[in-house]
């Protein structure tokens, strides 16, 4: 059998921690930022963890990660 390609934008979206947890970028930052305030914008900066909830769905489109 084949090895599983891994989805090209997944691959662009996330990163796997050597723990085993994936890091991803917050969403809400790229446009129609004028409306929203700068305390809101500044909790949107850095980087966080992907919820248990979806790892299942972030490891199939990552199958060579081993999640």
């Amino acid at each position: 059998m084949p090895k599983m390609k891994t989805k090209s934008s997944a691959k662009k979206r996330f990163r796997v921690r050597p723990g085993g947890t994936v890091k991803r970028g917050q969403a809400f930052k790229r446009h129609i930022l004028t409306k929203k305030t700068t305390k809101n914008k500044r909790h949107l900066r850095g980087i966080v963890n992907v919820h248990e909830g979806d790892m299942g769905s972030i490891a199939k489109m990552l199958p060579g990660a081993g999640l």
